[in-house]
Protein backbone atom coordinates (compact mmCIF):
# COMPACT_ATOMS: atom_id res chain seq x y z
CA UNK A 1 0.00 0.00 0.00
CA UNK A 2 1.47 3.78 -1.16
CA UNK A 3 0.20 6.97 -0.37
CA UNK A 4 1.18 10.30 -1.15
CA UNK A 5 0.54 13.91 0.40
CA UNK A 6 -0.53 16.06 -2.17
CA UNK A 7 -1.07 18.67 0.54
CA UNK A 8 -0.47 19.08 3.89
CA UNK A 9 -1.19 22.67 4.91
CA UNK A 10 -4.86 23.56 6.66
CA UNK A 11 -7.31 26.12 5.85
CA UNK A 12 -4.83 27.61 3.22
CA UNK A 13 -2.13 27.16 1.21
CA UNK A 14 1.72 28.09 1.75
CA UNK A 15 4.99 28.72 -0.82
CA UNK A 16 5.69 25.04 0.15
CA UNK A 17 2.61 23.41 1.26
CA UNK A 18 -0.64 22.63 -0.76
CA UNK A 19 -4.14 21.95 1.32
CA UNK A 20 -5.46 18.70 1.89
CA UNK A 21 -4.98 16.07 -0.21
CA UNK A 22 -3.90 12.43 -0.28
CA UNK A 23 -3.39 10.03 -3.50
CA UNK A 24 -3.50 6.00 -2.33
CA UNK A 25 -2.86 3.23 -4.08
CA UNK A 26 -2.57 -0.74 -2.97
CA UNK A 27 -0.25 -2.18 -5.82
CA UNK A 28 0.62 0.73 -8.71
CA UNK A 29 -1.20 3.38 -9.34
CA UNK A 30 -3.81 1.73 -11.15
CA UNK A 31 -6.30 2.10 -10.01
CA UNK A 32 -5.69 4.33 -7.33
CA UNK A 33 -8.34 6.16 -4.76
CA UNK A 34 -8.52 10.02 -3.59
CA UNK A 35 -8.72 11.05 -0.11
CA UNK A 36 -9.84 14.87 0.27
CA UNK A 37 -9.15 17.66 -2.51
CA UNK A 38 -8.43 20.85 -1.77
CA UNK A 39 -7.75 23.50 -4.21
CA UNK A 40 -5.00 22.72 -6.88
CA UNK A 41 -4.88 19.17 -5.79
CA UNK A 42 -4.59 18.88 -10.28
CA UNK A 43 -1.59 20.51 -10.29
CA UNK A 44 -0.03 18.48 -7.34
CA UNK A 45 -0.90 15.55 -8.89
CA UNK A 46 1.07 16.50 -11.85
CA UNK A 47 4.02 16.31 -9.64
CA UNK A 48 3.27 12.20 -9.33
CA UNK A 49 3.00 9.32 -11.58
CA UNK A 50 -0.93 9.36 -10.73
CA UNK A 51 -3.40 10.25 -13.51
CA UNK A 52 -7.39 11.23 -13.20
CA UNK A 53 -7.98 8.33 -15.72
CA UNK A 54 -7.11 5.63 -13.23
CA UNK A 55 -8.65 7.06 -10.15
CA UNK A 56 -10.92 4.64 -9.50
CA UNK A 57 -13.04 6.63 -6.32
CA UNK A 58 -12.81 9.49 -4.03
CA UNK A 59 -13.64 10.11 -0.57
CA UNK A 60 -14.36 13.80 1.28
CA UNK A 61 -14.17 13.74 4.74
CA UNK A 62 -15.79 16.93 4.93
CA UNK A 63 -17.45 20.37 3.09
CA UNK A 64 -14.94 22.57 4.26
CA UNK A 65 -13.52 24.82 1.38
CA UNK A 66 -9.76 23.14 2.23
CA UNK A 67 -11.37 19.53 1.55
CA UNK A 68 -13.71 20.07 -1.45
CA UNK A 69 -12.16 23.35 -3.39
CA UNK A 70 -10.07 21.70 -5.75
CA UNK A 71 -13.03 19.55 -7.10
CA UNK A 72 -14.37 20.72 -10.04
CA UNK A 73 -11.38 21.42 -11.53
CA UNK A 74 -10.13 18.06 -11.37
CA UNK A 75 -13.36 16.79 -12.35
CA UNK A 76 -13.92 18.61 -15.32
CA UNK A 77 -10.22 18.24 -16.43
CA UNK A 78 -10.79 14.67 -15.96
CA UNK A 79 -13.61 15.51 -18.67
CA UNK A 80 -11.31 17.39 -21.41
CA UNK A 81 -9.14 14.28 -21.27
CA UNK A 82 -11.56 11.96 -22.38
CA UNK A 83 -12.55 10.11 -19.28
CA UNK A 84 -15.32 7.83 -20.00
CA UNK A 85 -14.86 5.36 -16.95
CA UNK A 86 -17.85 5.94 -13.81
CA UNK A 87 -16.38 7.95 -10.94
CA UNK A 88 -17.41 6.91 -7.25
CA UNK A 89 -17.57 10.00 -4.81
CA UNK A 90 -17.93 8.90 -1.37
CA UNK A 91 -18.76 12.56 0.28
CA UNK A 92 -21.48 14.47 2.59
CA UNK A 93 -25.02 15.27 0.79
CA UNK A 94 -23.25 19.20 0.44
CA UNK A 95 -20.79 17.95 -1.52
CA UNK A 96 -23.13 16.74 -4.54
CA UNK A 97 -25.04 19.92 -4.29
CA UNK A 98 -21.44 21.97 -4.50
CA UNK A 99 -20.40 19.85 -7.61
CA UNK A 100 -23.61 20.20 -9.28
CA UNK A 101 -23.69 24.15 -8.78
CA UNK A 102 -20.14 24.93 -10.37
CA UNK A 103 -21.11 22.65 -13.22
CA UNK A 104 -24.06 24.02 -13.87
CA UNK A 105 -22.71 27.48 -13.35
CA UNK A 106 -19.95 27.46 -15.12
CA UNK A 107 -21.31 25.87 -18.90
CA UNK A 108 -19.27 22.52 -17.78
CA UNK A 109 -20.14 19.06 -18.49
CA UNK A 110 -18.67 15.77 -18.00
CA UNK A 111 -17.76 13.08 -20.30
CA UNK A 112 -18.52 10.33 -17.53
CA UNK A 113 -20.83 9.80 -14.70
CA UNK A 114 -20.36 10.51 -11.29
CA UNK A 115 -21.85 8.16 -8.77
CA UNK A 116 -22.76 9.90 -5.14
CA UNK A 117 -22.36 8.04 -2.07
CA UNK A 118 -23.22 9.33 1.06
CA UNK A 119 -20.55 9.10 3.30
CA UNK A 120 -22.63 9.57 6.59
CA UNK A 121 -25.43 6.97 6.07
CA UNK A 122 -25.54 5.19 9.06
CA UNK A 123 -24.21 1.84 7.57
CA UNK A 124 -21.43 2.91 5.30
CA UNK A 125 -19.10 0.62 3.33
CA UNK A 126 -17.46 0.81 0.50
CA UNK A 127 -15.37 -1.66 -1.68
CA UNK A 128 -13.60 -2.93 -4.93
CA UNK A 129 -11.41 -5.56 -5.56
CA UNK A 130 -8.91 -4.12 -3.90
CA UNK A 131 -10.00 -2.36 -0.60
CA UNK A 132 -12.75 -2.29 1.79
CA UNK A 133 -13.52 1.03 3.20
CA UNK A 134 -15.54 1.77 6.49
CA UNK A 135 -15.57 5.29 8.39
CA UNK A 136 -15.62 6.88 11.80
CA UNK A 137 -17.49 10.06 12.51
CA UNK A 138 -14.85 12.89 14.26
CA UNK A 139 -15.90 15.93 15.96
CA UNK A 140 -15.62 19.37 13.86
CA UNK A 141 -17.23 22.28 13.01
CA UNK A 142 -19.32 20.23 10.74
CA UNK A 143 -19.69 16.59 9.98
CA UNK A 144 -16.94 14.96 9.17
CA UNK A 145 -15.30 11.08 8.73
CA UNK A 146 -11.96 9.36 9.01
CA UNK A 147 -11.81 6.56 6.14
CA UNK A 148 -10.57 3.59 7.38
CA UNK A 149 -8.74 1.11 4.38
CA UNK A 150 -8.32 -2.25 4.24
CA UNK A 151 -7.00 -4.87 2.07
CA UNK A 152 -9.27 -7.32 0.50
CA UNK A 153 -8.77 -10.46 -1.54
CA UNK A 154 -5.26 -11.13 -0.36
CA UNK A 155 -2.99 -13.86 -2.67
CA UNK A 156 -3.96 -17.23 -1.33
CA UNK A 157 -0.95 -20.32 -0.57
CA UNK A 158 -2.58 -23.62 -2.09
CA UNK A 159 -2.64 -26.25 0.21
CA UNK A 160 -1.21 -28.97 -2.69
CA UNK A 161 -0.59 -31.69 -0.32
CA UNK A 162 -4.32 -31.92 0.89
CA UNK A 163 -5.00 -31.22 -3.08
CA UNK A 164 -2.52 -34.66 -4.11
CA UNK A 165 -4.31 -36.55 -1.09
CA UNK A 166 -7.76 -35.83 -2.36
CA UNK A 167 -6.54 -37.28 -5.79
CA UNK A 168 -6.32 -33.67 -7.67
CA UNK A 169 -3.80 -33.31 -9.81
CA UNK A 170 -1.85 -30.31 -11.18
CA UNK A 171 -4.00 -28.50 -13.68
CA UNK A 172 -6.18 -25.45 -13.98
CA UNK A 173 -8.26 -25.91 -11.11
CA UNK A 174 -5.21 -25.77 -8.73
CA UNK A 175 -5.00 -22.09 -10.25
CA UNK A 176 -8.49 -21.30 -9.98
CA UNK A 177 -8.98 -22.36 -6.48
CA UNK A 178 -5.90 -19.76 -5.65
CA UNK A 179 -7.42 -17.15 -7.06
CA UNK A 180 -10.31 -17.82 -4.36
CA UNK A 181 -12.89 -19.53 -7.17
CA UNK A 182 -14.64 -22.83 -6.21
CA UNK A 183 -14.17 -25.33 -8.44
CA UNK A 184 -16.68 -28.50 -9.98
CA UNK A 185 -15.03 -31.24 -11.09
CA UNK A 186 -16.53 -33.63 -13.64
CA UNK A 187 -17.00 -36.47 -11.44
CA UNK A 188 -19.53 -33.75 -9.05
CA UNK A 189 -17.31 -33.10 -6.46
CA UNK A 190 -17.22 -29.18 -5.65
CA UNK A 191 -13.79 -28.14 -4.08
CA UNK A 192 -14.48 -24.79 -2.23
CA UNK A 193 -11.19 -22.33 -2.45
CA UNK A 194 -11.19 -22.20 1.32
CA UNK A 195 -11.02 -25.85 1.88
CA UNK A 196 -7.60 -26.54 -0.41
CA UNK A 197 -5.72 -22.85 0.61
CA UNK A 198 -4.98 -20.60 3.38
CA UNK A 199 -4.21 -16.92 3.57
CA UNK A 200 -0.58 -16.43 5.05
CA UNK A 201 -0.70 -12.77 5.70
CA UNK A 202 -2.65 -9.93 7.67
CA UNK A 203 -4.32 -7.25 5.71
CA UNK A 204 -3.07 -4.12 5.92
CA UNK A 205 -4.92 -0.86 7.39
CA UNK A 206 -4.54 2.18 7.31
CA UNK A 207 -6.63 4.97 8.80
CA UNK A 208 -7.23 8.47 6.80
CA UNK A 209 -8.83 11.18 9.66
CA UNK A 210 -10.27 14.51 8.51
CA UNK A 211 -10.17 17.68 10.83
CA UNK A 212 -11.10 16.36 14.49
CA UNK A 213 -10.41 17.51 17.91
CA UNK A 214 -10.90 14.70 19.44
CA UNK A 215 -8.42 11.63 18.72
CA UNK A 216 -9.85 9.34 21.62
CA UNK A 217 -13.58 8.69 18.78
CA UNK A 218 -10.88 6.37 16.89
CA UNK A 219 -10.05 4.35 19.38
CA UNK A 220 -12.02 1.18 18.43
CA UNK A 221 -10.86 1.75 14.58
CA UNK A 222 -7.21 1.73 15.04
CA UNK A 223 -7.50 -1.77 16.81
CA UNK A 224 -5.00 -3.74 14.35
CA UNK A 225 -4.41 -0.36 12.04
CA UNK A 226 -0.95 -0.14 10.96
CA UNK A 227 -0.99 3.82 10.45
CA UNK A 228 -2.96 6.67 11.52
CA UNK A 229 -2.77 10.14 9.28
CA UNK A 230 -4.34 12.58 11.44
CA UNK A 231 -4.13 16.34 11.70
CA UNK A 232 -2.16 18.24 14.05
CA UNK A 233 -2.58 21.95 12.98
CA UNK A 234 -1.03 23.27 15.97
CA UNK A 235 1.27 22.94 18.99
CA UNK A 236 -0.08 22.81 22.18
CA UNK A 237 0.58 26.53 23.35
CA UNK A 238 -1.40 27.77 19.96
CA UNK A 239 -4.14 25.59 20.34
CA UNK A 240 -4.40 26.94 23.84
CA UNK A 241 -4.38 30.42 22.78
CA UNK A 242 -6.48 29.86 19.79
CA UNK A 243 -8.90 28.17 21.87
CA UNK A 244 -12.13 25.49 21.26
CA UNK A 245 -13.75 27.05 18.21
CA UNK A 246 -11.59 25.68 15.10
CA UNK A 247 -12.28 22.27 16.92
CA UNK A 248 -8.55 20.93 15.24
CA UNK A 249 -5.71 18.32 17.17
CA UNK A 250 -2.62 19.21 18.74
CA UNK A 251 0.28 17.60 17.62
CA UNK A 252 0.30 16.94 21.82
CA UNK A 253 -3.36 15.73 21.68
CA UNK A 254 -3.16 12.86 18.83
CA UNK A 255 0.97 11.59 20.00
CA UNK A 256 -0.92 10.70 23.60
CA UNK A 257 -3.48 9.24 21.65
CA UNK A 258 -1.36 7.51 19.31
CA UNK A 259 0.43 6.16 22.44
CA UNK A 260 -2.18 5.11 24.65
CA UNK A 261 -3.72 3.46 21.37
CA UNK A 262 -0.01 1.68 20.76
CA UNK A 263 -0.32 2.88 17.26
CA UNK A 264 2.92 1.62 15.39
CA UNK A 265 3.16 4.35 13.03
CA UNK A 266 2.20 8.06 13.12
CA UNK A 267 1.50 10.50 10.19
CA UNK A 268 0.59 14.39 10.94
CA UNK A 269 -0.53 16.23 8.63
CA UNK A 270 -2.74 19.54 8.13
CA UNK A 271 -0.60 21.82 10.33
CA UNK A 272 -1.57 25.61 10.23
CA UNK A 273 0.24 28.00 7.77
CA UNK A 274 1.56 29.94 10.33
CA UNK A 275 4.09 27.56 10.91
CA UNK A 276 7.10 27.61 8.61
CA UNK A 277 9.62 25.17 6.56
CA UNK A 278 12.51 27.71 5.81
CA UNK A 279 15.60 27.43 8.32
CA UNK A 280 15.02 29.83 10.69
CA UNK A 281 11.43 30.35 10.48
CA UNK A 282 9.20 30.40 13.02
CA UNK A 283 7.22 29.65 14.07
CA UNK A 284 8.65 26.29 12.93
CA UNK A 285 6.94 23.04 11.75
CA UNK A 286 9.54 21.07 13.28
CA UNK A 287 8.11 21.98 16.45
CA UNK A 288 5.19 20.32 15.91
CA UNK A 289 7.75 17.53 15.40
CA UNK A 290 9.94 17.79 18.26
CA UNK A 291 6.34 17.92 20.65
CA UNK A 292 4.54 15.01 19.30
CA UNK A 293 8.37 12.97 20.28
CA UNK A 294 8.03 13.49 23.70
CA UNK A 295 4.46 11.60 24.03
CA UNK A 296 4.76 9.06 21.19
CA UNK A 297 7.28 6.32 21.10
CA UNK A 298 6.31 4.62 18.16
CA UNK A 299 7.66 5.57 14.36
CA UNK A 300 6.83 9.01 13.79
CA UNK A 301 6.29 11.07 10.42
CA UNK A 302 6.09 14.58 9.47
CA UNK A 303 4.06 14.61 6.26
CA UNK A 304 5.62 16.75 3.63
CA UNK A 305 4.05 17.54 0.05
CA UNK A 306 4.97 14.91 -2.75
CA UNK A 307 6.04 12.54 0.07
CA UNK A 308 5.13 8.77 -0.88
CA UNK A 309 5.32 6.50 2.03
CA UNK A 310 4.70 2.64 1.18
CA UNK A 311 3.48 0.55 3.61
CA UNK A 312 5.13 -3.26 3.20
CA UNK A 313 3.31 -6.59 3.83
CA UNK A 314 5.50 -7.34 6.72
CA UNK A 315 3.78 -3.85 7.99
CA UNK A 316 6.80 -1.81 7.96
CA UNK A 317 6.24 1.84 6.80
CA UNK A 318 9.20 3.80 4.64
CA UNK A 319 9.33 7.07 3.09
CA UNK A 320 9.75 5.97 -0.66
CA UNK A 321 11.67 7.92 -3.53
CA UNK A 322 10.27 7.80 -6.51
CA UNK A 323 12.90 9.60 -9.12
Amino acid sequence: MEFTFLGTSAGTPTRSRNVTGLALCLSGPKPWYLVDCGEGTQHQLMRTRYSVMQLRAMFITHIHGDHIFGLPGLLTSASMLGRTEPLDIIAPPKVRRFIDAVIENSDSSLSYPLNFINSEAPDFYWQDDHLGVTNVALSHRVPCRAYVFTERNLERQLQKEKLVADGIEPGPQWGDLQKGKDVLLDDGRLLRSDDYTHIPRTARKIIVGGDNDTPELLKDACQGTHVLIHEATYTQDVADRVGSWPQHSSAQQVARFAQATKLPNLLLTHFSSRYQSAPGGSPHINQLAAEALQHYKGQLFLARDIDTYRLEKDFQLHKVDHN
